[in-house]
C-alpha cells in the first residue's frame, strides 16, 4: 500500500488522542472495547522491526501515557497489548500499529489465555 493511501499516515484529527514527535495514538475505528487505541509511528513502516530506537522509545512512552489516561478515565481492569505482524498473523493495514485494548471483568466469559486463545486447541490449560 502506498503511503498516500494508508489510513494511518493521515488519520482523521478527531481520532488522535495523543502524540509524540514520531508516534500517534488514535482511537481504533472498529474498537473491540471502549478506549481501544492504536499506537502508530508517523513514518510509514510496515513492520515493528523497521522502527528506529528513537521510535521504539517514543512508542513505549506514549503507550504508558495512554494506558495511564485510560486507567484514570475509564478504570479498566486490565489490558491486552498486541501487534499483528504480517498477513499470516492477521495484519490488514500494512502500516505497523500496536493495539492497546482495555479489558473489563466480565467482557468475556473466560479471558484466561489472552492472546494464546487465538489457537484455542493450543490453550489446553483451560476447559
Amino acid at each position: 500500500m502506498p503511503a498516500d493511501a494508508c489510513p494511518f499516515c493521515s488519520p482523521p484529527p478527531e481520532r488522535i488522542v495523543g502524540r509524540t514527535a514520531r508516534v500517534l495514538a488514535i482511537r481504533d475505528a472498529f474498537p473491540l472495547t471502549a478506549g481501544h487505541t492504536l499506537l502508530v509511528p508517523r513514518r510509514h513502516a510496515v513492520s515493528l522491526f523497521e522502527l528506529t530506537m528513537v521510535e521504539w522509545v517514543e512508542l513505549g512512552q506514549l503507550l504508558a501515557e495512554i494506558r495511564a489516561a485510560l486507567l484514570a478515565d475509564q478504570k479498566p481492569d486490565g489490558f491486552n497489548i498486541g501487534v499483528n505482524e504480517g498477513a499470516a498473523a492477521g495484519q490488514t493495514v500494512r502500516h505497523v500499529h500496536l493495539h492497546l485494548i482495555p479489558r473489563r471483568v466480565g467482557d468475556q466469559p473466560d479471558p484466561r489465555g489472552g492472546v494464546r486463545r487465538i489457537f484455542p486447541d493450543k490453550a489446553r490449560d483451560w476447559p
